[in-house]
């Protein structure tokens, strides 16, 4: 009973983060949702991209079934799953993670918490796991990155929030005061030395 309770939750918010992350990319432009917006290149698209591959390899090769998608050895990982090629699109990004989604929750369902799965490229002692930690694993680096991209959307535009129907219109007059009291007690603990 506990099983499919904890599994049905994790399951959840797994599902729940994913849309978030999408949601994410809604309403930029192809440049915006592409581009570099911190010093070591992050990106919204590219986010998206590699927590599509993480969550293939995880729900995939740890369990021995393989993703349909084609995926590059994890040996020869190089970061490409962290940016879109100019050939790549937006809309085959995101169908190749909603069909990951699709290939995740058929494993997440066909298998209890406790079945094994190796993961190959975790260091000796520990690559030997369950369905219930990769499952925390997934759903930590899933919450991570769409953490990730609150941040950088809310630099693009301002927009925050979880999910859209918890987005409120944005009041900048609002937020500069926010922003100002914050800084005034940031101040006011650490003076600044002239």
């Amino acid at each position: 009973m506990i099983d499919e309770f904890a599994k049905d939750n994790l399951h959840g918010r797994l599902r729940r983060d994913r849309e978030a992350l999408l949601w994410k990319l809604d309403g930029l432009s192809e440049y915006d949702a592409r581009r570099p917006l911190t010093t070591t290149g992050t990106n919204l698209l590219g986010l998206v991209k590699h927590v599509a591959t993480v969550e293939a390899r995880y729900f995939g090769e740890v369990f021995d079934r393989p993703c349909p998608e084609p995926l590059p050895r994890w040996q020869d990982y190089d970061g490409s799953d962290l940016w879109a090629a100019e050939d790549e699109t937006r809309d085959q990004i995101i169908g190749f993670y909603r069909r990951t989604w699709e290939h995740s929750d058929a494993t997440i369902n066909a298998l209890p918490l406790d079945a094994p799965g190796h993961v190959a490229w975790w260091p000796e002692p520990s690559p030997n796991t369950n369905l219930f930690a990769v499952m925390v694993h997934v759903l930590g680096e899933t919450n991570r990155h769409a953490g990730h991209a609150d941040i950088l959307r809310e630099g693009l535009d301002g927009r925050t929030g979880m999910r859209p129907e918890h987005e409120k219109q944005i009041d900048e007059e609002a937020r500069a005061a926010y922003c100002a009291k914050i800084e005034q007690a940031a101040r006011s603990a650490a003076p600044i030395k002239a």
